[in-house]
């Protein structure tokens, strides 16, 4: 007699074999057909798909997994966990059913077998009791949680969930991943086994690259990936090997190797090979080893560690290369060792208060160019060190920090390079006193610079201090604002080394401003689009009585500001605080917006201006910056989105005595909705100076080939002064791009360089051009984000 254990096992048996007879069945004779592949059995062709899943699909990719709820899941009552394999029963079915009291049951034709969160199903199947062993023969099918297998035959344990298949095929649908094995176990819920067996995340039927071992394990609990003798091969053909490889099967960091990139330059360094190594060695810091080979110069080795706590996050670059013969013979006193390194760090202390830093450093000039992967056409003259603390709220801030350069050029002269603030200190602080407004401005610098080469006042270091207190009458309404003000600029200098005349002055500048405007609108319809329309004209008056003669001031970081329609609306023409303009002055400004009422958008926008001046500019730095015109250029702007996805931008100056445009830039951006389609278009003015022409983007040949290119031409040098040119190809399971680019260096030269990137989807990739177009194309790190982000 059976066990009431074993009656209350055979009554939920029984239960699920609806129909099933205890005699011997009639033969059946089953076709021989070739069984489909996990992958297969889930794949649909795009326009099967549903709609919202086909949106989501590039246009690159023909299909995509669509798969199957796990049917009959059990479940406990609420609040309670679903049932395990070991404490839930097994459900089983069949057409013909044979069994043997307290020892096998034996089910023959359409087996359908059972547990929460798993499923098989088969042609047979032989369930021993005593042990809690299926065996179960194929062609076979077993879904679960986010995989499905197929094989010839397979062993289950009721017990445990153990699944062992022979001759097997799988799909995991997370990382959309395929494969095959001569025999596949799925030892728990999350980790799979694969014996003799190769995986890939391209469509069925299409093997475009496949990774092949004799041993591979993925742990999708951790998102990790490891086989042994490992082959990568391309369309079925071996391309390199591996004893021993660790990689990601999701988005989680995983320390292991990337993908190498390669590529060429001319610029005295040729051809390179780098194979990144990352190590995931906290969830709060990591690190990249990125070794890499240069013909010409030998090894070259780069190290990046990042470091994120409470506070904030750090980053630390190094780069060293011990011996490089190219450079050595080149410069023969500097021997052939090199290095760089760039730390930047920002940190957040709460109640208002920041801290930031940001220190980089180089052996020599041609360091960046020599060894820097990097596309940017704009080379840096100048690399910054800067490190302080900051404090904001409602009504003040304050910050100081030290600030230093290293100059990278030899074509700066010595008292062109910049000081360094050591250090400099700001506070700002505004109090309302009733209808009027209270507010400070001031700043303490320490200026140095080594100087002992130069003479007069470029050899000036010292002290200043500046400060602008200012009363201010703010009244604003729905229809307009008007904001009277007067303030006074004082400005203190302690110096050294200066020679000219007391060490010792200051500066007291007073200044009195007006600053109005109204609002006009009215509301409107343009192709059956609700608009609205303003006009927004505004007056802005700016007087300052500053000393016409402040050559005797030495130029710690002072500059003319470039004019332009911002500048309408500022009282000094010069930034820094070494010269303080003499103004008397009144701007008259109007804009127009055109605003969709549907969306909110701001469709286009007008702007002009122009300055009259009632007295001469006096106040000059180096000779420039007076002048005896009374009226400034005619300044404009015109920003229009006629539709979502372009952007017209045109801006500039025009002489009206001249009938001259002084300079202007327009530029056209355009992306299409999904941003495969890329296109910038600029061009840059300025007369008896340079002209410029800049025309870039990204635009698909097909679904799978784009191409990418940018070129600047300079109309004054008459020739290229940087280009990009490069092919992409996608398809749903990677892609490649190849790049060339030419960059005008410092001494007048046109160097080239050329990348290589490929990315194998589900694997990453070697991240060797696509950062990089990023910066020189608009748009292109959105498209990059969409092309693989989203699945």
């Amino acid at each position: 007699m059976p066990t009431p254990r074993m009656r209350h096992r055979l009554g939920l048996l029984f239960a699920s074999a609806t129909g099933c007879t205890m005699l011997a069945p009639m033969p059946v004779v089953y076709a021989q057909e070739a069984a489909p592949s996990a992958a297969e059995i889930d794949w649909r062709p795009k326009s099967d798909l549903p709609e919202d899943v086909r949106r989501s699909l590039p246009d690159f990719c023909e299909g995509g997994y669509l798969p199957s709820a796990v049917p009959g899941t059990v479940k406990g009552g609420a609040g309670e966990p679903a049932a395990q394999h070991g404490q839930a029963p097994l459900q089983a079915s069949g057409l013909n059913a044979r069994y043997e009291l307290d020892n096998e049951l034996f089910l023959r034709g359409d087996v359908r077998l059972q547990q929460p969160g798993f499923q098989v199903t088969g042609s047979e199947a032989r369930y021993n009791q005593a042990t809690g062993a299926v065996s179960i023969e194929g062609p076979l099918t077993s879904r679960g949680d986010g995989f499905l297998l197929t094989g010839e035959r397979a062993d289950y344990d009721v017990n445990s969930g153990r699944v062992d298949i022979n001759t097997a095929t799988f799909l995991l649908h997370g990382p959309e991943m395929r494969g095959s094995a001569t025999q596949l176990s799925r030892t728990a819920e999350d980790q799979v086994r694969i014996r003799g067996g190769s995986l890939t995340t391209c469509a069925p039927d299409n093997n475009d690259w496949s990774i092949v071992a004799s041993d591979i394990h993925l742990d999708q609990g951790e998102g990790v990936g490891t086989a042994k003798h490992v082959r990568l091969e391309i369309s079925d053909i071996p391309v390199f090997y591996w004893p021993y490889a660790s990689f990601p099967i999701d988005d989680r960091r995983k320390t292991g190797f990337l993908y190498p990139s390669f590529g060429t330059s001319n610029a005295g360094s040729g051809a390179f090979l780098s194979v990144p190594y990352y190590l995931n060695l906290a969830p709060h810091y990591d690190a990249t080893l990125t070794p890499q080979y240069i013909h010409g110069r030998g090894l070259f080795t780069e190290a990046e560690g990042r470091y994120l706590s409470s506070l904030g996050e750090s980053v630390l670059q190094l780069g060293y290369a011990g011996n490089d013969t190219e450079y050595e013979e080149e410069f023969p006193s500097q021997g052939g060792e090199r290095w760089g390194l760039d730390f930047s760090t920002q940190a957040r202390f709460g109640y208002g208060w920041t801290g930031y830093g940001d220190y980089s450093v180089v052996s020599d000039d041609d360091y960046l160019s020599d060894l820097n992967r990097n596309l940017e056409i704009n080379r840096a003259t100048h690399l910054r060190r800067r490190g302080g603390i900051r404090y904001r709220d409602s009504s003040q801030y304050f910050e100081t920090y030290l600030n230093g350069y290293q100059t990278l050029s030899d074509f700066i002269a010595d008292e062109n390079i910049p000081y360094s603030q050591l250090p400099e200190v700001l506070y700002g602080a505004t109090v309302d006193a009733g209808p009027a407004e209270l507010n400070l401005e001031s700043q303490y610098t320490y200026f140095y610079r080594d100087n002992d080469d130069l003479t007069g006042l470029d050899r000036a270091n010292g002290q200043r201090f500046r400060a602008i207190p200012e009363l201010a009458l703010p009244m604003r309404a729905l229809w307009g604002y008007a904001r009277p003000s007067v303030s006074v600029d004082y400005t203190r200098y302690e110096l050294e080394d200066y020679t000219t005349q007391d060490p010792g002055f200051d500066r007291t500048v007073p200044v009195a401003e007006w600053d109005s405007g109204l609002y006009f609108d009215r509301q409107s319809s343009l192709f059956d689009i609700p608009y609205n329309q303003s006009l927004e004209p505004r007056l802005y008056y700016a007087w300052a009585d500053a000393d016409a003669d402040q050559s005797f001031i030495p130029d710690f970081d002072t500059a003319i500001r470039s004019f332009s329609f911002d500048q309408l609306f500022q009282r000094n023409r010069f930034s820094g605080g070494d010269r303080v303009g003499d103004s008397n002055q009144l701007t008259v400004a109007l804009t127009s917006r055109f605003n969709d009422l549907l969306t909110g958008a701001e469709r286009a926008r007008f702007s002009i201006g122009q300055v009259h001046y009632y007295d001469d500019r006096e106040v000059t730095l180096d000779g420039e910056g007076a002048s005896d015109a009374s009226d400034s250029p005619l300044a404009g702007e015109m920003v229009l989105r006629p539709v979502d996805g372009l952007e017209i931008r045109t801006s500039g100056l025009w002489e009206p005595d001249t009938s001259k445009t002084q300079e202007g830039r327009s530029q056209l951006i355009f992306h299409s909705d999904d941003y495969r389609y890329l296109a910038s278009l600029g061009h840059s003015y300025r007369r008896d100076e340079f002209e410029q022409s800049d025309i870039g983007g990204v635009f698909p040949v097909t679904d799978r080939v784009s191409l990418i290119g940018r070129w600047v031409y300079d109309s004054e040098l008459d020739r290229t002064v940087g280009s990009l040119a490069g092919l992409e190809y996608n398809n749903c399971c990677w892609s490649v791009q190849l790049v060339h680019q030419n960059y005008l260096t410092d001494d007048e030269q046109l160097e080239s360089r050329m990348l290589f990137q490929i990315q194998l989807k589900g694997l990453g990739g070697s991240g060797g051009s696509s950062s990089q177009i990023s910066e020189a194309i608009y748009g292109f790190d959105e498209r990059e984000r969409r092309r693989f982000g989203d699945r």
